[in-house]
């Protein structure tokens, strides 16, 4: 299955919402967490997944995270079929820069033909969570799914600010609706909403037909969310795949968060700081990678002026 497996991340987003910070780069290339950049959550969860073949689709700003995927990511070996690929708009379908998800996925599907892959694994370069994606890629296969869109359950009350999945009591989607006023709850589970990731398994020939067809349609925004899904319901089977169902392989905190703004952005970092933090990054088993520049060591020298610095609250990185 997994060496069936073609994975892309989708990488090349303004990022507008967390100026100054990308003001010089791309989101995902955003350091985040002391030492880390926010895309090394996702490639550590591909590496630790067994995932060796990803094509990282890059647009604006887009120096800051090729040094970084080469600095820190050249650790696969292409004489094996491996590699972590950074692909910018060629303007092979077009004098057009990536139009949307969907779009910067068909950009490319001359790499997705030739790839010989029998599924596609469609992720975002800039949320921060862990996830063992050969799970999820288990439970696609197994239920025949044509699409399979990973979902996080979320209390009622919160989940309008999601897309939101509408279940039957296999998982089979029924509905999906973009940040609804009256979002639907789980079958058996009154106060909670399942809210879509972002998080797309495609059989490659399914999302060839789609793609293909979508970008003859006008009225398109050729986005996943949007436009891609929702036709789906309708004419495949889509299954919703539960964040957390995974667990053994990675701790089950179902810690996610897409840090899109200044706010969000502080506040993933400082839960960092709790006694117990939602996110466990010292869990020996999935340990994040990153590139740590070969600097000396930070200090701290007394005598050189009337107060001592002292640390509460806080983490000192080697980056």
């Amino acid at each position: 299955m997994l060496e069936n497996t073609l994975t892309v991340i989708l990488a090349g987003g303004h990022g507008s919402r967390l100026q100054p910070l990308t003001s010089e780069r791309a989101k995902p290339a955003v350091p985040f967490g002391g030492k880390y950049r926010i895309i090394d959550f996702t490639l550590a969860n591909c590496m630790h997944s067994g995932l060796r073949r990803i094509l990282v689709l890059t647009q604006y700003k887009s120096h800051s995270l090729q040094k970084h995927l080469r600095d820190g990511w050249s650790l696969f070996n292409p004489e094996l079929g491996e590699y972590i690929t950074s692909v910018p708009p060629q303007m092979r379908t077009g004098e057009s820069w990536y139009g949307g998800t969907a779009d910067a996925v068909y950009q490319n599907l001359y790499m997705l033909k030739r790839s010989g892959a029998e599924q596609v694994l469609i992720l975002s370069g800039d949320h921060i969570y862990r996830m063992d994606y050969a799970a999820m890629l288990a439970y696609h296969k197994g239920h025949s799914s044509g699409l399979t869109a990973v979902c996080m359950e979320v209390p009622l009350d919160q989940a309008e600010q999601f897309g939101v999945m509408s279940v039957d009591e296999s998982d089979r989607v029924t509905r999906f609706d973009e940040k609804p006023e009256n979002p639907q709850p789980i079958p058996g589970a009154e106060g909670l909403s399942l809210a879509s990731m972002g998080i797309y398994v495609f059989s490659l020939d399914l999302l060839l037909d789609v793609l293909a067809d979508d970008h003859q349609r006008e009225s398109s925004s050729h986005d996943f969310g949007n436009d891609i899904i929702p036709r789906l319901i309708e004419e495949a089977g889509v299954y919703a795949y539960r964040f957390g169902g995974e667990a053994g392989r990675v701790s089950p905190d179902c810690y996610w968060r897409d840090v899109g703004t200044l706010d969000s952005f502080y506040e993933a970092n400082m839960e960092l700081l709790n006694p117990i933090p939602s996110l466990d990054l010292y869990q020996p088993e999935w340990p994040i990678r990153t590139y740590t520049a070969q600097y000396p060591p930070a200090r701290t020298v007394p005598g050189f002026s009337s107060s001592e610095g002292i640390f509460i609250n806080s983490m000192v990185s080697g980056e």
